[in-house]
């Protein structure tokens, strides 16, 4: 968790942006993205350097060539550790001229450092501003990589322009949620087709450090967690930059996070490739046909990205692979042939295990949308039984614009570090979420007038529409009124009726 010392630190940093002319939030992350990847690499070409020096042995690996770039700059120059004591104007030249396109050069050379930065440009010219953000971010401490992924994170909140073509952030306790509920294994391939900044991927990894220590001590296993573990796509190529920055920041070394349109594309070389899927994907109407992949119009026949991403997420998973992913509302009770097909893929077909109905205020200030979870594994032989329903009243934080917390921050997410009073676990629900999907056994005996409950498979096909919202399954427990009779109302009111007649005449005596 990062103290209030940092997140003034970083709030100056952004402050500083805003001041020195760049004020487009997706800008500014952008270049503090490219800032803090010249950083490390040469913090990683320092290790490097000093492992060689203890052990008595030539440099293994080089990021930094010897000699000079082809402008006859010293690359020794282009080093974070030299640049950053340059006179203001002479950084600017160096870090324009020449930082700049090495991280191109490292890009076309298909590095895992620099495959991302291809297109990398200094964003502004104020050789003031950026003499003043070299300095601050020097003077952040980013040692750990708690800290390092935690200071990327809360700069990430500060990206306030999403919401166009149907892109918000998920906040990170609903992912930290929707990953605790999938329970990533040392063996999973886990994709998200939407990645934005790779939140998903990055806490995937998070709990698997957590869940899962001695993975990292077994090199095979070690060896996958860096390399072949993480699939993220996007067709934004700045955001892509940020999610892969994310994901090294978050020590994932070379996660795959490539350029992609999901919907667009065929995905004979992906399908079912992947165990696991978590995503939201962004929700943006209707594609034309043409610009649709042709195996997904196969599996779902519609122009609805909400439909497409689904059938996509079954495309991509192999046979018993199974996903957490974000629907509009739309998706579980829609009327048309392609929303009842797909309902009726995911509970007949496949195995639907659970739908959890999000508050409609989780995602503002972005949106107001009504969303919900599905958890549901790919069988291609059917398997469901009973899906577990579940409202989501609150979530930790006010349902409004400003969404802010309502509970100290340990006490936040779906796993608080501290204990919740009965009046705390009334303004978080994750918790309970955790623990209820961890025994379904006793869901089975909660009635449909609790806040969870189970439907069996043949009540939905029942439906005709494999209906899956969760109003059309809840009963409504109604309070036993006792009202007074009609005679006994009447008599009351000729009661008030004569009072009212007796008042009025002793006041008009008064008067008199």
């Amino acid at each position: 968790m990062l103290t209030g010392m940092i997140r003034t630190q970083v709030d100056q940093i952004w402050n500083a942006f805003w001041s020195g002319g760049v004020s487009n939030p997706l800008s500014v992350i952008e270049q503090l993205t490219f800032l803090m990847f010249v950083k490390r690499l040469d913090d990683l070409q320092t290790v490097e350097e000093s492992k060689a020096e203890a052990l008595g042995r030539p440099l293994e690996r080089r990021i930094f060539p010897e000699g000079a770039d082809p402008k006859n700059e010293p690359y020794e120059n282009l080093r974070w550790s030299r640049f950053k004591n340059f006179e203001a104007r002479e950084m600017m030249r160096v870090v324009d001229e020449h930082v700049f396109p090495f991280l191109r050069a490292l890009g076309e050379e298909g590095s895992s450092y620099g495959r991302h930065m291809k297109d990398a440009r200094l964003g502004f010219s104020n050789a003031n501003l950026l003499a003043k953000v070299v300095q601050m971010l020097d003077e952040l401490p980013m040692e750990g990589r708690d800290v390092k992924g935690d200071v990327y994170e809360y700069m990430l909140g500060k990206i306030a322009s999403a919401g166009q073509n149907g892109q918000f952030r998920t906040p990170r306790h609903i992912i930290q949620l929707m990953v605790r509920l999938t329970k990533p294994t040392p063996a999973d391939m886990i994709c998200d087709p939407a990645a934005g900044s790779c939140g998903f991927l990055m806490e995937a990894g998070e709990y698997l450090r957590e869940a899962h220590p001695e993975m990292l001590r077994n090199p095979e296993q070690r060896r996958h967690f860096h390399e072949a573990m993480f699939h993220g796509f996007d067709f934004d190529a700045t955001m892509l930059r940020i999610g892969a920055m994310n994901m090294i920041l978050h020590g994932v070394e070379n996660a795959e996070v490539a350029y992609r349109d999901s919907l667009a594309e065929p995905q004979d070389s992906d399908a079912g490739r992947y165990s696991l899927i978590l995503a939201n994907p962004p929700f943006a109407g209707s594609l034309d046909y043409e610009t649709t992949a042709k195996d997904l119009q196969k599996l779902v026949k519609t122009k609805k990205t909400e439909l497409l991403f689904v059938a996509l997420f079954l495309r991509l998973l192999r046979m018993g692979g199974r996903a957490a992913a974000i629907v509009p509302d739309g998706v579980l009770f829609g009327s048309s042939k392609a929303h009842k097909d797909l309902r009726r893929a995911l509970t007949e077909h496949h195995k639907l295990e659970a739908v959890i109905k999000l508050p409609s205020g989780v995602f503002r200030p972005y949106a107001g949308v009504s969303c919900a979870i599905l958890l549901f594994t790919k069988t291609g032989v059917g398997g469901t039984d009973q899906v577990w329903f579940y409202d989501m009243a609150a979530d930790g934080f006010s349902l409004d614009d400003k969404r802010a917390p309502l509970l100290d921050p340990e006490k936040l997410g779906p796993s608080p570090r501290t204990p919740l009073s009965e009046e705390e676990r009334a303004k978080n629900d994750l918790p309970d979420i955790l623990a209820r999907w961890g025994d379904l056994a006793a869901e089975a005996a909660r009635p449909r007038t609790a806040r969870s409950f189970m439907v069996p498979l043949a009540e939905i096909v029942a439906t005709g529409s494999w209906d899956l919202s969760l109003n059309r399954y809840r009963e409504i427990e109604q309070a036993e009124v006792a009202h007074a009779s009609p005679a006994e109302i009447i008599a009351e009111l000729r009661v008030l009726e004569a009072e009212i007649s007796e008042g009025l005449e002793k006041l008009e005596e008064m008067l008199k």
